[in-house]
């Protein structure tokens, strides 16, 4: 079978070779990309307009909307984001729903299986039902934008490449968009999995160091019923990391910052707001910058393709931004069934009750459909068979999670948008139920403020942190956090407000959120320098955002430098660089990449000592939500113990000290960097080291032929920052230096003037193969800058650069 699958799969790629090839020609290629390019200038006439829309395109290729209603701003959002991204709303599309195999034949069965047991697409069915009336409209109207823009003009190249048509979009499309977003921010079934493991393969004692809890004052208490033996053998997870090859590890090691300064630390008086979003980063961009101008709408910032209305910016009042809060929503419960193989019920509370069964069909290009059934318990869908091939006889489990009891996402990103004080602000996130978020508020009336979302369970005699047995009833959830009692904060006497994915709560908050926070280095970074000044400005924000001052290396060095004794010239030359770095991951520093290298093997040889190769090299995949980042505070901890077991190679008959690892790791580290970078340390630079691409989600994987993947690739830039900066842009540590997550988008919202106001995203503002607006931000974005947030109908005319005039086919009868 996995011999005809690769035959299949090679069969395909012969396939989408030609039309491939003939885009990736000199001179053909760039003729018939612009063939399929979208009119931005002139005039179209469209059925479904109320009245004449205007859309202006500014110099950054961003779309500002002018138009009579509602319905018609949101059927021209709709449009737009059809016009520039047609192709990522259908790739979309059918990740949500499964049906990636209908594009990528076989290969893309495992994916379609996991995602059907998650069922995205059948909440996002069940949940139309809750959408509020206004909000039903926008999406309608939306939906019928995007529909348009399918029969008036040309498909986008992949369309061709890849043999597809886009169908019909569906309000219920957008509300599984929002479901899509939410197991993206809102998961950790990976990292109550890896710790099931290691407890199963070390004990709790080992998986605590390497997971730490950010309450180890609370025991971990394993039943034994919970040890999953099982999981031993266990060596991929199949069905998870086939999702993560389409879109991406959402959590690999990093996220987002968002902060507020209150006036009185302001050179205006007033209030600034700054948000920068890092996740994967891929061709196009996740976002998509908008002005929307008509009815109650008075607004700029980025959207959503796929979504209408915006998801940060500010409406002219009020602005808003997010970072991901991260909480547990998710546990997995272990079962008992009936039968192993073939179940019809499970135990619970001893009653066996019956497995709900929903049949799913997934139809697969050049093959036979896949037929599955999706059982279910009082907790949620079994996973095991769609998780990994190990799992399959291992003990069942069960994944519960919160957001199948969310109300719809659109009725508070609708509330969102039209909020005008921090009460309309805040009954808003009173609707944001998941994922749940970070949001920092300021208005022009002065005011500033924090408020955490999200539908975070309360648990009963367990903590979240490893699967637990489902039978008994005793590891239930009793409810959930009541919104007035989640963290929130209006004109903190501090005079501000920042978050960067870290602890938000004091050790005495009555409710647990989550266990694994972002370490803080992010987070106590920004508030030293928001604290030093008290005349910040646009200029300072973006200094803050800017930042890559490594307060890990700050910590780690001192013991790096004192242990070294360079055994040769190289050697010598590598502890020099260390030596004279400024502590700041800029592109021509060469001693952030010793840092990097030295650390990386420090790490390994510590966990050599303690797990076997195949726990190692999954813990260093760093694929499991948070836990890539977890171990930076444990490593420092162990510099003040020299003496402690975890620098003791087990395997050798000498007892090694902390010293000894840290030389070790020097040579082990120099003569990588020769290796792989070459002998002069020059090369070694950061920039030269760390670098992204912004990849295709489709055509740009190493499956494809390189010369296709130059075409739908960007070129590789250098990165500034690191995993725990400011800046950040982060790399798996199985895989240095490749960047695989980073800044997405900046924003800085001056509510003293708002057209101070800044913002850039990157790589550009659409898909469109050789068009200049698919990667011309991309260098400012490298670079921290920014172009204007356009607000006013005057500073887009200034800025304009072409004009589409969308008209209705039939006039309206007044």
């Amino acid at each position: 079978l996995r011999v005809m699958s690769a035959i299949s799969q090679v069969l395909r790629m012969l396939r989408m070779l030609p039309s491939a090839m003939a885009v990736a020609a000199p001179g053909v290629g760039p003729w018939l990309a612009r063939r399929r390019w979208t009119r931005e200038e002139g005039t179209l006439t469209l059925p479904g307009l109320h009245g004449k829309v205007e859309v202006l395109r500014d110099t950054w290729g961003v779309p500002h909307i002018f138009a009579s209603d509602e319905h018609d701003l949101f059927f021209a959002q709709g449009y737009v984001h059809g016009q520039d991204r047609l192709w990522q709303l259908e790739m979309g599309r059918r990740l949500v729903d499964g049906r990636l195999a209908t594009l990528l034949g076989p290969m893309g069965v495992s994916a379609d299986q996991f995602l059907r047991t998650m069922g995205l697409r059948h909440m996002a069915e069940q949940a139309w039902a809750q959408v509020d009336p206004e909000a039903r409209a926008i999406l309608e109207a939306y939906s019928a934008g995007i529909n348009a823009r399918i029969a008036a003009e040309p498909l986008p190249y992949e369309f061709t490449v890849m043999n597809a048509a886009p169908t019909p979009w569906t309000p219920v499309d957008s509300l599984a968009r929002g479901n899509l977003l939410a197991m993206m921010l809102g998961g950790n079934h990976r990292i109550e999995l890896f710790r099931a493991r290691l407890v199963a393969a070390v004990g709790e004692e080992v998986a605590n160091a390497l997971l730490p809890q950010n309450a180890p004052e609370t025991p971990l208490i394993v039943p034994k019923e919970a040890r999953l033996p099982g999981l031993k053998s266990v060596k991929t997870m199949s069905g998870l990391d086939s999702v993560d090859a389409v879109m991406g590890d959402p959590n690999i090691v990093s996220g987002s910052n968002n902060w507020v300064v209150h006036g009185q630390r302001t050179k205006s008086g007033q209030p600034l707001l700054a948000n920068d979003v890092h996740i994967p980063l891929g061709m196009p961009s996740t976002w998509y910058e908008n002005g929307l101008h008509g009815g109650r709408f008075q607004h700029v910032g980025f959207s959503l393709p796929g979504v209408p209305m915006l998801i940060v910016g500010h409406n002219g009042k009020v602005a808003w931004g997010m970072s991901n809060l991260g909480p547990d929503t998710q546990d997995f419960y272990i079962e008992k069934l009936d039968d192993p193989k073939a179940p019809k019920q499970y135990l619970y509370q001893g009653t066996w009750h019956d497995l709900h069964v929903r049949r799913e069909e997934i139809p697969v290009k050049g093959g036979a459909p896949v037929v599955m059934e999706v059982r279910s318990t009082r907790h949620g869908p079994l996973m095991n068979v769609v998780m990994a091939d190990e799992l399959k006889g291992s003990e069942p489990l069960a994944l519960k999670w919160a957001h199948t009891e969310c109300q719809p996402l659109i009725n508070a990103v609708l509330k969102l948008n039209l909020a005008t004080d921090w009460e309309s602000f805040r009954d808003a996130m009173k609707r944001w139920e998941g994922p749940g978020q970070n949001f920092v508020y300021a208005d022009t009336a002065g005011n500033i403020g924090f408020q955490a979302t999200g539908k975070i369970p309360i648990r009963q005699g367990h903590q979240g942190l490893i699967p637990m047995p489902g039978w008994t009833g005793d590891a239930e959830w009793t409810g959930f956090i009541p919104f007035e009692e989640l963290p929130a904060s209006f004109n903190p006497p501090a005079g501000y407000a920042a978050t960067a994915n870290n602890k938000i709560t004091s050790d005495d908050y009555p409710h647990l959120i989550a266990h694994n926070w972002f370490p803080g280095y992010r987070a106590k970074r920004i508030t030293d320098l928001l604290e030093a000044g008290t005349q910040h400005t646009v200029g300072t924000m973006r200094d803050i955002q800017a930042e890559t001052y490594s307060l890990p290396a700050e910590a780690l060095r001192p013991y790096f430098l004192a242990a070294a004794l360079p055994a040769d010239d190289l050697q010598r030359q590598a502890v020099d660089a260390l030596k004279a770095w400024d502590l700041r991951c800029e592109p021509e520093a060469v001693g952030a990449t010793v840092f990097q290298a030295w650390y990386i093997e420090v790490l390994r040889k510590l966990l050599q000592h303690k797990l076997e190769p195949s726990l190692v090299k999954e813990y260093l995949q760093g694929q499991y939500e948070r836990h890539g980042s977890l171990h930076m505070p444990f490593v420092i901890s162990l510099m003040s113990q020299p003496d402690s077991d975890w620098w003791d190679d087990p395997k050798t008959p000498e007892k090694e000290t902390r010293d000894d690892i840290l030389r070790a790791a020097l040579g082990v580290a120099t003569a990588w960097l020769v290796k792989t970078y070459g002998p002069k340390p020059e090369a070694w630079a950061w920039g030269q080291v760390h670098q992204l691409t912004y990849a295709h989600q489709t055509l740009g994987g190493p499956a494809i032929p390189g010369p296709i993947r130059r075409v739908f690739n960007s070129r590789p830039v250098p990165a500034r920052g690191d995993n725990y900066s400011v800046d950040g842009a982060s790399f798996l540590w199985s895989h240095p230096f490749k960047v695989v997550h980073g800044t997405a988008l900046r924003m800085i919202v001056d509510m003293a003037d708002l057209s101070r106001s800044v913002s850039i995203h990157a790589p550009g503002q659409t898909e469109h193969l050789f068009h200049k607006h698919r990667d011309d931000l991309m260098e400012l974005n490298r670079k921290v800058e920014f172009h204007p947030m356009l607000h006013t109908r005057q500073a887009v005319e200034q800025h304009r650069e072409a004009t589409l005039t969308l008209t209705p086919a039939v006039a309206l009868a007044k």
